[in-house]
């Protein structure tokens, strides 16, 4: 395992309205056992209320405003540049991370060829989950989904809510693209973009199951428009991301995703409708609707931005 001074974390946050779910991650990140990181960077999304608050009441860590562009981008690489240590963690100001997040995350550099990892995210739901919403489908509530690796394992790509990076791999390819990413209501796979351009060398991204964190959804994020919004707009990004790195490995992952997972989830709720009776089978047949809507919404959404870009 390695030391404290190899590591440390950078929490981006941009509003006051996430201020109580902010000192929670920023305390989770703090007292990390049996590795505490060497030192934990909030940065704030150009939000002078909000950086004054941070910087008066935040205690033991160091507050920066974001010097980028707006959005989280900007955020990350502004705390990622700040920092000396030859790994940096990056968490969210809606995440509370699990005690031993950190040394679980950090335990696969040791291999060398590791240029990063991801953790688990688990949903914490501000009111019941939705009865509607399969497993397949978490990721759009920024939790992990059925589908990923149940063990430590080799993937593609992981998320900036619970990641490390190694800060050479990192600086070299300049960090996240600054101006690509999530600003306001707008999403972009700006972690699935930087995984890809850091691997290009023949590294190797994990993910690490064990290493858990908690994601806040509050209550006008678990809606079922939330979730059509939610695909429509990764449709769009990822459109937007392959025609970035072309030529790269890009959305190999997302058709097995649609070609695989989804089908089998379908087919899973279609069958439960048959078998339940009364309320358990309206909930499979919500199911089975939800996963074809979703991917509806995300055709679309990957229709318009291509249209778009042959326009322009």
């Amino acid at each position: 395992m390695a030391d404290t001074a190899q590591v440390s974390v950078v929490i981006p946050c941009h509003t006051e309205r996430n201020w109580d779910t902010l000192v929670r991650a920023v305390a989770a990140a703090l007292g990390q056992r049996p590795l505490p990181p060497a030192e934990v960077v909030v940065v704030v999304d150009h939000n002078p209320a909000l950086l004054e608050r941070a910087r008066r009441h935040l205690a033991g860590v160091t507050v920066l405003e974001n010097r980028f562009e707006p959005g989280a981008s900007g955020n990350r690489n502004t705390g990622a540049r700040h920092t000396t240590t030859p790994l940096i963690a990056f968490l969210d100001g809606d995440i509370t991370a699990g005690p031993d997040w950190l040394a679980q995350l950090i335990d696969p550099f040791a291999d060398p060829e590791v240029v990063g990892t991801g953790g688990a995210i688990a949903a914490a739901w501000s009111r019941s989950r939705p009865n509607w919403l399969p497993d397949e489908l978490l990721w759009a509530f920024g939790a992990s989904y059925t589908g990923m690796p149940t063990t430590t394992a080799a993937v593609r790509n992981v998320w900036s809510a619970s990641m490390a990076v190694r800060r050479d791999v990192f600086t070299a390819v300049g960090g996240f693209r600054d101006g690509f990413g999530k600003i306001g209501n707008r999403n972009r796979p700006e972690d699935t973009e930087l995984c890809l351009r850091m691997s290009e060398g023949g590294g190797r991204w994990m993910y690490v199951p064990d290493a858990v964190v908690e994601h806040d959804v509050p209550p006008e994020r678990s809606t079922f428009r939330f979730l059509m919004r939610r695909c429509y707009a990764e449709g769009r990004g990822k459109v937007q991301m392959a025609r970035l790195l072309r030529g790269s490995r890009t959305l190999g992952a997302e058709r097995s995703y649609l070609t695989r997972t989804l089908p089998r989830a379908v087919l899973r709720e279609v069958s439960g409708t048959v078998r339940a009776g009364g309320p358990g089978r309206a909930q499979h047949a919500s199911r089975a609707g939800t996963v074809m809507a979703a991917v509806a919404a995300a055709a679309v959404g990957g229709a318009v931005e291509t249209l778009g870009a042959t326009r322009r």
